[in-house]
Parts: C-alpha cells; structure tokens; sequence
C-alpha cells in the first residue's frame, strides 16, 4: 500500500497520466494531477479519483516550457514521494520542415522540465530518505528511428541518460528509472488509428511478437511494480510488446 504518499505525475490527463493515477489511487496514493491545457478533464478526474478511492487530489496548471511556471509549481506543492515524467509533446513532420522553435520546445517539454522536477523534487526526496523517480522514455530511444519524430526521439533518449545520472545523483535513497514503451493504444494513437481505417494497427502490429499495440494500463502496471520494488534502480524497461 502506498497510503500516506503523494505522487506528481506531469500530462495527468493524457492515457497513460490517466491510469497511472487510477492504479497509484487505488493503492491510497494521494496525487497531484499536473495539466497545461485541458482543466476540464483534469477537474473530471480529480473528481473520479476522490469519489472513487477517497483520496486527496489536487489539479495544478504548468507549461513545461516555461522554467518560471515550473518554479510557480513547485512553490504550490507542499511536498512529492513520486514523480512520474510523463508530460510529452511530439511533432510529426518532414526533416527539412523542422525549425530550431519545434526542436527546442520539445526538448523543454521533454527533457528539460524532467531534469528541473527530479531536481526540485529529487532533493527533497532524498532529504527525507525515500523517494522513487519514474521517466516516461520511448522505444523511439533506444532503436526506433524516424526523420519525422527526430526531435521526440532525441529527447527520448536524453530523457534515459537523465535517469542514470540521476540514479547515481540520488543514491542510495531514491530510486530513478525509466520505461520505454512502444506503440501503445492511447486516444491519441486511437484517434490516428481511426483516421487510417486501421492501417496503422494493423501494419505496426505485424513488428510485434504479441501482434497487437498495447494498452495505457499495462504501463500503468509497470509503473507500480517499480515504486512497489525497492531494488530495482537505474534501469530502463521496455513494454512494447516484443519489437522487432
């Protein structure tokens, strides 16, 4: 059980925030829902989150290209066991479109505001001598490359490097890894999937031993499995289905 904690997960209204909070909510984690745009569904899900678990949940709003609001952010926190980095942007387009703007922003999103929360936060965890550190990485990052998602890819993988200096930073009281999942059925992957008729799942799949994308909750497990188990630090995981 995790009564008693409180986890910060960044872009809590996304599929995957979504379900970590639920299975972090079920084990009485209290939870800071992190948002930018969408109060609406991150009011809903405070909502769902203390009626359904009798938890306490608050929502707080932060462009993560804004270093400012970030500092403002954790000035409204009074204090976090858990960060989970999940907040991503990701820009498809052709090579030779990208602009320095479309790169730097996502590497701030991506990489650079973890870097500032497991700072902020990362410290005051290991003041207290317990702490976990969860980065939503991509298999993008480790050997899936495409021109069109350069800059997420990059970031990506910066986003692992990050996680094993932080490991060693935090030691031996905070516990830093990171998860890669693959193509995983968000609504937003949904969305595309329906647009395409299906192609997109139907194609993808065939690179996969399971055959199939897999599901915001089975990452959400694995989020949960990692604070549950206090030996495992400095690692990146794979859920992506066996890609090939």
């Amino acid at each position: 059980m995790l009564e008693g904690k409180c986890a910060l997960i960044t872009g809590c209204t996304s599929s995957i925030g979504s379900s970590v909070a639920h299975i972090l909510a079920l084990e009485k984690c209290n939870i800071i829902i992190h948002y930018n745009r969408n109060e609406e569904k991150a009011n809903n899900l405070k909502e769902e989150l203390i009626s359904k678990y009798n938890v306490k949940c608050m929502t707080i709003k932060c462009d993560l290209s804004n270093n400012e609001e970030i500092e403002e952010m954790f000035n409204k926190i009074d204090y976090v066991d858990i960060l989970i980095n999940n907040a991503a942007i990701e820009l498809t387009t052709d090579f030779m479109d990208k602009t320095y703007k479309d790169f730097s922003n996502v590497l701030n999103v991506n990489l650079v505001a973890p870097f500032i929360l497991s700072r902020y936060f990362g410290s005051m965890m290991y003041k207290n001598k317990w702490g976990k550190i969860i980065n939503i990485s991509s298999n993008n990052a480790i050997d899936k490359y495409s021109p069109s998602t350069l800059e997420y890819d990059a970031s990506k993988a910066g986003l692992i490097s990050l996680t094993h200096n932080l490991a060693l930073e935090y030691a031996p009281y905070v516990n830093v890894n990171a998860i890669a999942p693959g193509w995983i059925m968000s609504s937003k992957v949904s969305k595309l999937n329906e647009e395409l008729d299906g192609m997109l799942e139907s194609e993808e799949s065939k690179k996969i031993l399971k055959n199939r994308f897999g599901s915001p909750d089975e990452v959400a497990t694995l989020v949960l499995f990692l604070i549950k188990n206090d030996y495992i630090n400095n690692e990146v995981i794979r859920i992506d289905g066996g890609s090939l």
